[in-house]
């Protein structure tokens, strides 16, 4: 499966990231916490030049908590502050301003001993397609500034958002980059929507979230869908293969039939990973820190 997403507005936005990072005191990067490596475009450390970084893991609710742990002590172990968010019920949002001004202590100390006490801190908000961006900086400037939208590309242009008198945030449009290179990790922004669904086999999609949550989650998966056992994986099969086993079992216990007694494995990939994403079956995460090495 050869995913590939690169709209022409993404080019436009790296320009702009561009022009506009020297004006930055600092950069916040918003991952999903469930992916938080394939939610990383991997331009943004070379777009942002070595700048204060406050790595904002969203999406936490959803998440494998043990697995959240890891990904902090990961980043922290980077040199980056970490903030765990849910920004649409509001976790982690309110220590946002107070993260920022740790991060960029010693940039502060100095302003004030200049005699620049009050200078507005200025802060580039970064993520990829539907990570939850638009919903984060809403909560962060507790009013309704930024568009939002359960899908990608919401945000299409820049956009100056005041937090408080000392704190104003600049909203960019989502990047993704021009090509995955690794197909995990374009599956990965399949199956949390940060890619259209209109681009992919919706069913093959299925099968290898079915075969990665049977393997790692199996207990989750049989609460879910009320399995008593899982189908075990053959030593000769491949991953699509044993999702598809997977699909069809899920299929047959939702009673999703169609003529000749066969399960629409169609449907109930749909289903699968409308309920992946909203947080109904479990809470999962699909890669961990040793991947990132």
């Amino acid at each position: 499966m050869n995913i590939q997403w690169y709209p022409g507005h993404m080019t436009k936005t790296r320009r702009m990231i561009a022009e506009q990072i020297k004006n930055m005191d600092a950069v916040c990067e918003i991952l999903d916490s469930r992916i938080p490596l394939s939610s990383r475009n991997p331009d943004v450390d070379e777009l942002t030049a070595g700048k204060p970084r406050l790595v904002v893991l969203n999406r936490v609710d959803q998440a494998d908590p043990a697995a959240t742990k890891q990904w902090a002590a990961y980043f922290r172990s980077k040199g980056y502050a970490v903030l765990e968010s849910n920004a649409k019920s509001g976790v982690g949002t309110k220590q946002f301003a107070a993260a920022v001004r740790e991060l960029l202590a010693d940039k502060l100390r100095a302003y004030a001993e200049k005699g620049q006490v009050g200078r507005v801190v200025r802060v580039m908000i970064l993520g990829i397609p539907n990570v939850g961006k638009s919903t984060f900086i809403n909560q962060v400037a507790r009013r309704k500034t930024a568009q939002t939208g359960d899908r990608p590309g919401v945000t299409r242009s820049k956009q100056w958002v005041p937090v408080d008198a000392q704190l104003e945030l600049l909203d960019t449009p989502g990047i993704l980059w021009p090509k995955f290179e690794d197909q995990s990790v374009g599956l990965n922004l399949a199956f949390t929507g940060a890619v259209k669904d209109e681009i992919l086999d919706t069913e093959t999609l299925g099968c290898h979230l079915m075969a990665y949550l049977g393997e790692r989650y199996p207990e989750s998966l049989k609460t879910a869908y009320k399995l008593p056992a899982l189908p075990e994986r053959q030593p000769e099969e491949d991953e699509v293969a044993y999702g598809y086993r997977l699909l069809e079992a899920a299929g047959r216990k939702r009673g999703f039939l169609i003529s000749g007694g066969e399960i629409d494995t169609e449907r109930m990939a749909n289903i699968l990973l409308d309920e992946f994403r909203a947080g109904k079956l479990g809470r999962f995460t699909l890669e961990l820190p040793e991947t990132a090495e």
